[in-house]
């Protein structure tokens, strides 16, 4: 297989989502006081997390926006109504100390570097574009990419295969030619092999068990560009473990 491009996810495969989120969404909830309304941390956590995903999962359906989902958040979290105005301000409290805490994975910007050379990159993520957009030069990696689509504005949402046929018609590609790299494995790898892409699983967590035909699983970023020379076939069950 030649690849002329790679096509990122954005949130826990170059960017520490699931860190930045955790120590915003902590320091958010000791600043406003609701700490004590839980057991512990950790359960204050979950239930932020459910928040989320019950919100998530709405905008991901076209049923909410991505603002109105924030505002879901926030009055599911909380407990109670809120207007617009006051869900907004709460939220944009989170947000605030969200991202104080951004960061990056420490092999994303060298994987981002070594694969400038060999292929194009571009971005399809399941948030907002102007989301990703403004965490993409916030972070200092926005150069790296061509394209940046998001579910809102392509109007579908991964593992839709038309979510992935778009971020390859906006580079003029075809699909067999550009391989995807996402940390899930139902939403981006087997996502995109179904839409025929090359898929590889950035499986940070080093599970162990049968990987799905046509999918690579890799342990980090830095065996990427290994793959894209072509080192290393696509579909391989396995690269480690």
């Amino acid at each position: 297989m030649t690849i002329d491009a790679v096509l990122w996810d954005v949130d826990d495969t170059l960017f520490d989502y699931t860190g930045s989120d955790r120590a915003g969404a902590l320091r958010h909830i000791e600043a406003e006081g609701l700490l004590g309304a839980y057991a512990d941390a950790e359960c204050a956590l979950g239930r932020w997390r459910e928040c989320m995903e019950v919100a998530f999962a709405r905008f991901l359906a076209g049923e909410v926006g991505f603002l109105e989902h924030r505002r879901e958040r926030a009055r599911s979290f909380l407990g109670k109504p809120l207007s617009d105005d006051e869900a907004d301000a709460w939220f944009g409290r989170y947000v605030a100390l969200y991202e104080a805490a951004w960061t990056l994975f420490p092999d994303s910007v060298q994987a981002l570097e070594a694969l400038a050379p060999l292929a194009r990159q571009g971005v399809l993520s399941n948030s907002s574009v102007a989301n990703q957009d403004r965490k993409l030069r916030a972070l200092g990696i926005r150069d790296h990419f061509e394209v940046v689509l998001c579910a809102d504005e392509v109007g579908y949402a991964k593992p839709a295969a038309a979510a992935f046929r778009a971020a390859c018609d906006a580079l003029v590609l075809a699909p067999e030619r550009v391989v995807y790299v996402g940390d899930k494995l139902d939403v981006d790898a087997i996502g995109a092999r179904d839409a025929g892409l090359g898929a590889v699983w950035v499986d940070r967590t080093g599970e162990r068990g049968e990987v799905p035909d046509g999918v690579t699983r890799i342990g980090g970023l830095a065996e990427l560009p290994a793959l894209v020379r072509g080192l290393i076939g696509f579909g391989a069950s396995s690269t480690f473990g």
